[in-house]
């Protein structure tokens, strides 16, 4: 059975489009809270469990909202991005965190858009744009800056699993793209699709290798905030955003994340920056905005 994406309407005007972006680069900046919620909120040593929360509740009633379940091809369309966007994606975040300091970890999350750039080019058949590249590369050292002290570890299995984490995500978003939404499918319901597969591939393992932690009123309202606002509403601006906008320019978006969280580490742990990080966060935060821009020069762009 064939499926026909659905005709996302792409932003033309600069107003449309500032306006698509800004909507879409609150779910990384969401999700940069991630990190002081789980450290301030929930119970330490189960992250798969808090990546459980943060997925299954969130898809379920996003299914209930929709109510409407995959047909056809849809069906393991789903489970592909759902393992790759989430159910992959989150262990392999939590196994580059527990084996890495932060400040790499992020790194090594930041190379995503450079490897959307090269898997457009082969999956979607886009040019390779020179431009987006190059500030893909420069968010890279720009984050490099923020996050990185003179202690950073670089253990073997932990860059394996940030650059394999950053990869299956990287794979999902550009699918995602290609296979685009099937037609009446709301953002919220494709958003369910995804996050309820994600959730049922984690099940099982978190089950048996965690089990379920003692959970007091704190550690509900962080996974309440997880899961609400960190995987329904984020994913559902992401997954839209997605449709409407450049996939590179879409994934530097991404640099937000471990920028917030930069932000948030200074003002509610007491964190401090220092003049590098400071230039290395507008650094970032130029690669971010440019990004988004379109240079008409074609002489910028080269096919691969």
């Amino acid at each position: 059975m064939t499926t026909t994406p659905a005709p996302v309407p792409v932003p033309t005007s600069s107003g449309s489009r500032l306006g698509a972006t800004a909507a879409t680069a609150l779910a990384p900046a969401v999700w940069g809270t991630t990190y002081i919620v789980t450290t301030a909120m929930l119970p330490a040593d189960h992250p798969m469990f808090a990546a459980l929360m943060r997925a299954l509740p969130a898809g379920l009633i996003a299914l209930l909202i929709a109510r409407r379940l995959p047909t056809g091809g849809w069906w393991w369309k789903a489970f592909v991005l759902g393992t790759l966007n989430i159910g992959l994606f989150f262990p392999l975040l939590f196994a580059t965190a527990e084996r890495l300091p932060g400040g790499v970890a992020a790194t090594l999350g930041a190379t995503q858009p450079i490897l959307v750039a090269f898997l457009a080019v082969l999956v979607l058949g886009e040019r390779l744009s020179r431009w987006r590249l190059g500030w893909g590369v420069v968010g890279v050292i720009g984050v490099g800056m923020v996050v990185l002290g003179p202690g950073a570890g670089f253990d073997p299995l932990g860059i394996l699993a940030g650059i394999a984490g950053a990869a299956s995500m990287g794979t999902g978003v550009v699918l995602t793209k290609r296979w685009g939404r099937p037609a009446g499918l709301s953002a919220i319901g494709f958003a369910g699709w995804q996050l309820a597969a994600g959730g049922l591939v984690l099940l099982v393992p978190t089950l048996l290798i965690e089990g379920v932690p003692t959970v007091d009123g704190t550690a509900v309202a962080g996974y309440l905030w997880l899961g609400i606002i960190g995987g329904l509403l984020a994913y559902t601006l992401w997954f839209r955003g997605l449709g409407r906008l450049p996939v590179t320019a879409t994934a530097l978006l991404g640099l937000l994340s471990p920028l917030v969280a930069a932000v948030l580490g200074v003002v509610f742990a007491g964190e401090s920056l220092n003049l590098v990080q400071v230039l290395g966060f507008g650094l970032a935060l130029a690669a971010l905005a440019c990004g988004q821009l379109n240079p008409q020069n074609s002489s910028g762009r080269v096919r691969v």
